[in-house]
């Protein structure tokens, strides 16, 4: 049985000594806004804060548009079959997939989480691969899938198959803990994931493999996100860090597919997706083997023999389809903010400035005129920049993606973290599920962060709960 392992590298990052008195003050940060209304997705803001938080539509989309929301819904929500199937609208699924359905790994639009054991499967974490490129041979490769796919393997490990098909292979996590020590004596278990990959059928994994683990993020306020005109997102960059405060935030540049161009990147952990068409038919070839207009090829490699499963040349997601799914996952309203009169949510909102987390987690836009009326000028509260920041060893995968670095990653936007598990009670933080907690996933922070989690580590207990709620007030 074959079982290579791969870890975060030099997670003992995390145990670096803290630089910073403890009675060290923290200069208020005077530019960064504070949010004083509760509709943080604008007016399509909707009261909903229970499972269901993440599931409705924008609460300011025309009745005329509905029907079109919930035709979305039905094919995000409703599992995929093997064909031939008299579900000929759904069927197509594999030869080779991770899962059947949209909501298989956001679940109930939400985050998905690791498998808590090495006895349980991955539901919505999976591996994106890769292996180390030539930038003169692969600058092809490079400008159009931003990586160097794995030979035979693909560019992510599938662990699931259609009868006649065998599983690329099972992937395995093991959790090893790490305890981190804060400033007043009080001790905090974080989870250091171990990836393991086992039992590979079709032939052995490259030497030289690198490996990403992904967990589903939150699908709520997509379209809100892609309503922000580029140019604001790139007045947040200082890739030379220009003004010294260690934060160098810089935007990723990656392959519109439709336009055959390079454009600013949106979406995903590292932003390598333009825009949600793009990404949710990306994720329909990768995550469920169903191909389409703008992703015509599935991540099934020549060597495995998948062309025996061919239907005939057409495509499994129409061009209808598609745009229901796009429209649906646009469409998905944020919740409103809660606790905003509560003194210790306004210190957290305090704290979270003066620990300077607003640099990248940038508070507010106020959207461009776009198609949509739902969509356009609205003021959100999505706490991102949207841009690519190191993140420190402890977080890396050593995996480049277009411009993103094995360090960097995307920004998360904040709105609906309070809810997150609500939604899903086993959802995890952070790139690929590993913090439990809020205060897991700012320990985790280095890197750029590195400063701002030390200031973290040094507060008192009641100012560091104070920071937590403020997070699960958004």
């Amino acid at each position: 049985m074959s079982r290579p392992s791969f870890r975060s590298a030099l997670f003992q990052a995390l145990l670096l000594p803290l630089t910073l008195s403890a009675g060290a003050a923290f200069a208020a940060q005077s530019d960064y806004p504070v949010q004083e209304t509760p509709m943080t997705g604008g007016a399509g803001s909707v009261k909903q804060h229970d499972h269901n938080a993440f599931s409705l539509p924008q609460g300011n989309l025309p009745m005329t548009k509905r029907l079109d929301f919930s035709v979305g819904n039905s094919f995000f929500r409703n599992p995929w079959v093997v064909a031939p199937s008299s579900t000929d609208a759904r069927d197509g699924l594999g030869p080779l997939f991770n899962t059947n359905s949209c909501q298989g790994c956001h679940i109930k639009d939400g985050r998905g989480h690791a498998p808590p054991s090495v006895d349980e499967p991955s539901v919505s974490l999976f591996l994106r691969l890769a292996v180390p490129a030539d930038p003169e041979t692969d600058a092809e490769i490079l400008k159009r899938h931003g990586f160097v796919p794995a030979p035979v393997y693909g560019s992510q490990l599938q662990t699931s198959a259609i009868p006649g098909m065998q599983p690329e292979a099972r992937m395995v996590v093991e959790w090893q803990p790490l305890e981190q020590t804060l400033a007043d004596g009080t001790k905090v278990s974080l989870r250091q994931p171990v990836y393991h990959i086992e039992s590979p059928n079709y032939g052995p994994l490259p030497d030289n493999l690198l490996i990403s683990p992904r967990v589903a993020p939150p699908m709520i306020g997509l379209g809100l996100l892609e309503s922000i005109a580029e140019a604001d997102i790139l007045s947040h960059e200082d890739p030379n860090d220009s003004n010294g405060d260690g934060i160098s935030g810089r935007a990723n540049r990656v392959w519109n597919k439709a336009t055959e161009t390079t454009v600013l990147g949106r979406f995903g952990w590292k932003a390598a997706e333009p825009n949600i068409l793009q990404q949710a038919m990306g994720a329909f070839a990768g995550d469920m083997g169903l191909t389409s207009t703008l992703s015509p090829q599935t991540d099934c490699t020549p060597e495995q023999k998948c062309d025996a499963f061919a239907n005939g040349g057409e495509y499994e997601v129409s061009d209808k389809v598609a745009n229901f799914i796009a429209f649906y996952s646009a469409s998905l309203a944020v919740p409103t903010r809660r606790d905003m009169e509560s003194p210790e949510v306004q210190r957290g909102a305090e704290l979270f400035n003066q620990l300077n987390c607003a640099a990248c987690h940038t508070p507010t836009y106020t959207t461009a005129k776009v198609e949509r009326d739902d969509l356009s000028e609205q003021v959100i509260w999505p706490y991102s920049d949207l841009l690519l920041h190191d993140m420190g060893p402890g977080l890396a995968d050593g995996r480049d993606e277009f411009l993103a670095d094995g360090n960097e990653w995307r920004t998360p936007p904040l709105w609906g973290m309070g809810l997150a598990q609500q939604v899903n009670p086993s959802a995890g933080f952070l790139h690929d599920g590993r913090a439990r907690t809020l205060e897991e996933a700012i320990l985790w922070h280095a890197g750029e962060a590195q400063a701002s989690a030390d200031q973290y580590r040094l507060l008192p207990a009641p100012e560091r709960a104070a920071l937590q709620r403020f997070l699960n007030s958004l």
